[in-house]
């Protein structure tokens, strides 16, 4: 009988110890939980939500009515002190109701439609004089067409003494011995690369006009187009990375390799956001063996996203870092779905886009002075919530990743507010890779890693061409008949920049 108290004891103990392990653990798997599901939260908002991160003002009004347990105020307007409010920005042109007018540019065929004979007689027996006419203008479409241009180069030879034959010179030629002419090869490059049509969709295209082009041959007119124009390329890679300013991201691509497998490769864009012009490069992995290579001569700012690939070319001294605003703003409104504590960081950024917006306008020197009114003061409040959340946010929560990368990044999200040329994020590097994303769903791959280096090469061309305005199809079609002769110390005059300074009135002529 003495030993049932100590046993007594003893279990109480156990149970006590058992307790606190369960509640351990159920703390462990709720965390697990509430993890997992912000995971699948996300994987459903990218594949079948809105791809932008602008938050409405009724979501961040409902968090801030959850932070303050107070259900009346998502009713109510939000208000948050961000100092003196930016002027207006530029507003969204709407266009005006009813049907727009063609474009003048446009060729117009004139059809007239006169009343017959009978009818131009007057009840009283005059005939009616014309007074004018009612036109209106209905949009045709023309399907293109191929045509065959024969080329014939006359000869002549002395009668008398049958000597000395002559024959005229033949013209330039976009690739030589090539069955196509150099707008044929623009089409099929702007077609591929442009308008993300595969080659084997063209092949069909090309048989309903009653010519059969393989997709082999079309890929060889490709390469060679490639081929011709790797000066122009060359000479385009020069000049941004002697910049001092560039935007740079990256996307993936698989790349075939003879083995038989697959692997994935990656392409770089580098854009230059002040001469307008843009580079992408091609590499067989993600390491940072191709950012090194590409930049290896660039000294200047450098923006891009938190990837550690960049920071020896950081520690070289030579590039600044510049950060991203619209990556940290990711990681807050991603956690809103699981802490609407994110909400007051995510409101603040937003005001300081709203800044951005309303010095888009404005002159680099007076962008900077509009910046440290305005923004200063707002990166100010975002760094007082980051100290007041970091005191309570567990770490490897979504918040918690949020704040880390935004205490990590800190230095170089600050910057730009101290250089009127330097954007707030690196959002237009982002948009030139829409054009590889939209395209990759339709060629699915490279064939090798020389064809993923073409087609880096051929984006580079058109999509420096749309920086600028510039129609691709009439470039390519012009510069393919001039670089093989152009004079190499003159190659920066068939750049898209140079080319449209220098020859875009002659093509158009």
């Amino acid at each position: 009988m003495a030993d049932e108290p100590t046993r007594d004891v003893d279990d109480l103990a156990t149970a006590r110890t058992l307790i606190t392990t369960l509640q351990d653990e159920l703390i462990r798997v709720q965390r697990e939980n509430a993890s997992l599901r912000h995971q699948l939260d996300l994987l459903c908002q990218r594949l079948f939500g809105k791809k932008s991160e602008r938050v409405s003002p009724d979501q961040l009004r409902l968090a801030f009515a959850q932070l303050a347990n107070e259900p009346q105020a998502a009713t109510e307007p939000i208000e948050m002190d961000s100092g003196e409010r930016p002027g207006p920005g530029r507003r969204r042109r709407i266009p005006p109701p009813g049907r727009r007018p063609l474009p003048a540019a446009l060729p117009r065929e004139r059809r007239e439609i006169d009343l017959p004979d009978a009818e131009k007689i007057c009840a009283c027996g005059h005939r009616k004089t014309r007074i004018g006419e009612a036109v209106t203008e209905k949009l045709e479409y023309v399907p293109a067409s191929l045509r065959v241009i024969e080329i014939a180069r006359l000869k002549y030879a002395c009668p008398h003494c049958h000597d000395g034959v002559v024959e005229a010179p033949a013209p330039p030629q976009a690739l030589e011995k090539s069955l196509a002419g150099e707008g044929l090869l623009a089409h099929v490059v702007v077609s591929k690369y442009v308008d993300h049509l595969p080659l084997y969709r063209l092949e069909r295209i090309f048989l309903r006009q009653g010519v059969d082009l393989s997709r082999t041959t079309l890929c060889g007119w490709v390469a060679d187009v490639a081929t011709a124009l790797t000066p122009i390329g060359d000479e385009l890679r020069r000049q941004v990375t002697a910049a001092t300013y560039l935007q740079t991201d990256d996307t993936p691509v698989t790349i075939l390799e003879r083995s038989g497998g697959s692997r994935k490769g990656r392409l770089w864009t580098y854009l230059d956001p002040i001469g307008r012009q843009v580079v992408f490069d091609a590499t067989p992995t993600h390491e940072r063996d191709g950012p090194e290579a590409f930049l290896a001569s660039f000294a200047g700012d450098l923006q891009a996203d938190a990837y550690a690939g960049y920071d020896a070319l950081y520690a070289t001294g030579r590039m600044r870092e510049i950060g991203c605003w619209a990556h940290a703003r990711r990681g807050f409104v991603e956690a809103l779905t699981t802490d609407v504590r994110a909400a007051l960081t995510v409101a603040v950024i937003q005001q300081l886009y709203d800044v951005e917006r309303a010095g888009v306008e404005l002159a680099a020197e007076a962008r900077r002075d509009l910046r440290q009114a305005q923004s200063v003061p707002l990166i100010a409040n975002i760094a007082s919530e980051r100290d007041q959340l970091a005191r309570t946010v567990l770490p490897k929560s979504p918040l918690g990743e949020a704040l880390r990368y935004l205490t990590n990044q800190w230095a170089a999200l600050q910057r730009f507010v101290d250089d009127g040329r330097l954007a707030i994020d690196n959002n237009r590097a982002e948009n030139q890779l829409r054009i590889v994303a939209i395209g990759r769903k339709n060629w699915l791959f490279a064939g090798s890693f020389e064809g993923a280096r073409r087609t880096a090469l051929l984006y580079s061309l058109v999509q420096s061409c749309k920086l600028i305005d510039v129609p691709p199809d009439a470039y390519l079609k012009d510069v393919l008949l001039r670089v093989a002769t152009h004079p190499q110390r003159l190659i920066g005059q068939l750049t898209p920049n140079g080319w449209a300074a220098s020859f875009r009135h002659q093509a158009a002529a």
